[in-house]
């Protein structure tokens, strides 16, 4: 007996739940004509990256539909949840994923750490999402003048590393700071792209995590923010 898919079903069958959308909006006729039909939950990652492309473009346009906030929907939810896609974010107030994203309730698994950073304690939020509620698509979105990696910049470039938590914080995110190259250019910009890049592929290889990527269940793809235009560039 496979003692993990098991477990896997005994979860999936109190973890159902369905998404109703709520369109309209003044200003947001002509996105939502582009943008055609949204699916309630598509079942796999392209249709999920589909609705985070689309939800962006809403978002970038002031145009959001502000879907899935309504009264029967957190009702509809008291009986489980089935989100499309997990993000794992930066805890940064200025990229709240729902917002960025323009989802709602029930729609996505945010996971949010300083930097992105993987610790234990990410990665067992990150894999819950992905074996218990069968998410298609991982995100890791990075953003522009990040704080964490700012710091690990500095720390690199001083060789003066916080103590205590932050610096639990700088000393897993130097190692990409390292192995990024300095062209003379906005180092710190270039080492939040590498960052978010490396975290995917490292999530890709996790021996958990990874696995349901090796299968073709998970799609991990790497992202970043841009603060002033509220855009989101997909990396892979």
């Amino acid at each position: 007996m496979n003692v993990a898919v098991s477990r896997r079903t005994a979860f999936r069958a109190s973890l159902t739940g369905g998404a109703a959308l709520v369109l309209g909006g003044s200003g947001a006729a002509a996105l939502a004509s582009s943008d055609g039909p949204e699916s309630a939950r598509p079942g796999d990652a392209d249709g999920a990256l589909r609705l985070l492309r689309q939800g962006n473009r809403r978002w970038r346009a002031s145009a959001s539909h502000h879907p899935n906030e309504d009264a029967a929907r957190r009702e509809e939810l008291t009986g489980g949840q089935s989100p499309f896609a997990t993000i794992l974010g930066c805890s940064d107030s200025r990229v709240p994923p729902e917002l960025v994203f323009d989802r709602g309730l029930g729609d996505l698994f945010t996971v949010r750490s300083a930097g992105q950073v993987p610790d234990p304690s990410v990665l067992g939020s990150v894999l819950y999402a992905v074996e218990h509620l069968e998410t298609p698509l991982l995100v890791v979105l990075g953003h522009e003048s990040c704080g964490a990696v700012s710091a690990a910049v500095e720390a690199h470039e001083t060789g003066d590393v916080p103590q205590g938590h932050i610096g639990h914080l700088v000393e897993r995110l130097l190692p990409v700071v390292e192995s990024t190259p300095d062209d003379g250019g906005d180092f710190v910009d270039a080492c939040v792209t590498a960052n978010a890049e490396d975290i995917a592929r490292r999530l890709r290889e996790d021996e958990e995590i990874g696995g349901f990527a090796r299968t073709g269940a998970l799609r991990v793809v790497a992202a970043r923010y841009e603060l002033g235009t509220g855009a989101v560039t997909f990396l892979d």
